[in-house]
């Protein structure tokens, strides 16, 4: 196997192992600091192997991340980054239609960070989210992370549920 394949499946598997925190935690300030984490991992994963699109839409991310974190995302930033993820995205973007699919992910995930506070929302757009990278994962071999995006689906699921549980009981 090739060194640079197994070097970018390492990180991609510390990037995974913070997402699975990030599920389990129940404050939006605690899931954005744990996928913050996830992030940074991920960005080495991208420069290992290759993947320059998720590259750039994952270290646009973590910018975003780092503003949520902090009660600094606005109107206007969510706006500008988007519009960055796209156009930059697209214009490194060498994996075809594939390379897009974490453009579409970063863009969506922005959005919804900035317009709501609720944990179980940012949940259900983390499904749809996991999806998209599990195919551009799969397409460029990072198989932990491709194998912990649908970890990542069923534990959250595991977790809407859950949670569910727990308001439906506390409502009666």
């Amino acid at each position: 196997m090739e060194t640079s394949l197994i070097i970018g499946n390492i990180f991609s598997l510390l990037s995974s192992i913070c997402v699975l925190i990030s599920v389990a935690v129940k404050s939006k300030k605690s899931l954005i600091k744990w996928q913050t984490f996830n992030i940074i991992f991920y960005i080495f994963a991208c420069i290992v192997l290759n993947a320059y699109a998720a590259l750039v839409s994952i270290f646009i991310a973590l910018v975003r991340n780092i503003l949520a974190y902090k009660d600094r995302l606005t109107k206007r930033i969510t706006f500008v980054l988007c519009l960055m993820i796209l156009i930059v995205g697209v214009w490194v973007n060498n994996r075809g239609i594939i390379g897009i699919f974490p453009i579409a992910a970063i863009v969506s995930y922005t959005i919804l960070i900035y317009t709501t506070k609720n944990e179980q929302q940012m949940r259900y757009a983390l499904i749809l989210n996991m999806v998209l990278w599990f195919v551009h994962n799969l397409f460029i071999m990072a198989y932990p992370s491709a194998i912990s995006n649908v970890a990542i689906c069923l534990w959250t699921v595991m977790n809407i549920i859950k949670n569910r549980k727990y308001f439906e009981k506390k409502r009666q």
